[in-house]
Order: structure tokens, then sequence, then C-alpha cells
């Protein structure tokens, strides 16, 4: 039997921040391409104008921060300001992947974690059986640089 890897992986960093600050930062896509590698810009779409459970955006994306672009689908799925961020890739019928941001008060400052979730249909599955190792590196690689980007903003 052919065992899967984990569809999915997270990276923490603590910030000399509020939950508040930290907050206004990831949950505005508006800003992603400042910090992400492969995320260089985002914008709202159909009507929506900030962070609520069911708004839309677009990420335009350059795989591995190389090749040619693309325009992401993405959907708001959880929305709890100060605490959790998260949202989901893909079309109104199928969804790839899930991305978030969980913030936790800690030591004066915020744990902020940023994660990803591979939806489980089959075609993920076959996917991440041949690529997840290298994909879950580059991702948890861009999650660290991503937060890392963060922290330097938030705490400079």
């Amino acid at each position: 039997m052919i065992r899967l890897p984990s569809l999915g992986d997270e990276v923490s960093v603590q910030m000399d921040a509020t939950p508040a600050e930290v907050w206004d930062l990831v949950s505005d896509v508006t800003r992603i391409g400042e910090f992400s590698p492969e995320t260089f810009e985002a914008k709202w779409t159909r009507g929506a104008t900030g962070p609520e459970v069911g708004a839309y955006f677009k990420g335009h994306v350059k795989r591995n921060g190389v090749g040619p672009t693309y325009w992401s689908g993405c959907k708001v799925t959880a929305c709890e300001p100060e605490r959790l961020f998260e949202f989901s890739v893909g079309s109104d019928s199928v969804t790839v992947n899930n991305w978030g941001y969980r913030l936790e008060p800690k030591d004066g400052g915020t744990l902020v974690t940023e994660y990803f979730r591979l939806d489980p249909n089959l075609p993920t599955r076959l996917y991440w059986l041949v690529l997840g190792p290298l994909r879950r590196r580059t991702n948890k690689l861009g999650m660290q640089t991503t937060l890392e980007r963060m922290k330097a903003v938030l705490e400079s």
C-alpha cells in the first residue's frame, strides 16, 4: 500500500506586534506581493472590498518565482478578526487547496502560523504523490519567507 505524505504543513513565527496589527496585514490580500515569494499581487473581485467569509479575490502567481504567471481564484472561507484568516484556491466548483493564518497572543506579541492544506480529492492526491515532497519544501520555504518579511514590516 502506498502511503501519501500529509496533505498540508505549517510554519510559525513569533512577532513583536499585537494581533490587531498582524490581522491588518494578513487579511489585506492587496499587500501579499510585498511578502510572498510566489504571489506578487492580489486584488479583491466580484464586488468584494475586504476580508469577510465569502469574499472573492485573485492572486497573481509566479510558481517558484520563475516561469509563466497565472491568476488563481480565491474565496475567503474563515474570517475571525485578530484570530484566523483562511481562503480556498480553485474555482467555484473545485477547491485545490486552502491557505490560512492563525494568530495567537503570546509573550506580549503574536505567534503567527501560516498553513496550507490540499483538498483530498483524487487528482490532488495523485499530484501530491508525485510532486508532494518538492512542493512541501517549496511551500514551507515560501511560508517562512512570507512570515519573516511580514515580521520585518511589523517590527520596523
